[in-house]
């Protein structure tokens, strides 16, 4: 790595604090409330692995994930607050050990910039709650090209029965 793209690396780590989470997607009517909890309300809703990733930006191991093999027709919904952030028409198999989408329920999730392994990524989280669900690319299929890496403790998956009752 060259000195140039370093310091730019230290300094988009400085700034992270003050760049702004973006809504994807999100028509102006379809805006969705924020949901705010302290930090024991949530400790006393999440299981401890949920915690990590959802309020501090953790990252599960691959492959750990029973939501890999989900192939039902339904609902992926932030574990953190319930809110539809995927359907299972969305999901592929990326062979990267994580839940993967190639897109997102429109308005659901938000994005900006991470630069905690120095270079830039871009995050995402559920509008509603906050939580971090993963990561976005760019090396995703047909139609959208993106690959939208999600992390299994961080999504519930409710079955199309399910949610239709």
């Amino acid at each position: 790595m060259d000195r140039r793209r370093f310091m730019w690396g230290v300094a988009a780590v400085l700034a992270w604090p003050i760049v702004p989470l973006r809504a994807v997607g999100a028509r102006e009517e379809e805006r969705i409330a924020p949901l705010r909890r302290s930090e024991e309300e949530w400790r006393r809703i999440l299981t401890p692995e949920q915690f990590q990733v959802l309020r501090r930006g953790g990252t599960e191991p691959p492959g750990s994930s029973p939501l890999l093999h989900e192939k039902r027709a339904g609902e992926y919904v932030c574990a953190g607050c319930g809110l539809a952030l995927f359907t299972s028409d969305m999901k592929y198999d990326s062979g990267t050990g994580w839940p993967s989408f190639y897109t997102t329920i429109p308005g659901r999730v938000g994005t900006k910039l991470d630069f905690k392994i120095i270079l830039p990524r871009t995050e995402y989280h559920c509008v509603r709650c906050g939580g971090h669900q993963g990561h976005v690319f760019d090396d995703g299929p047909p139609p959208t090209g993106k690959r939208w890496c999600n992390n299994g403790v961080a999504l519930r998956f409710v079955p199309k029965d399910a949610a239709a009752s």
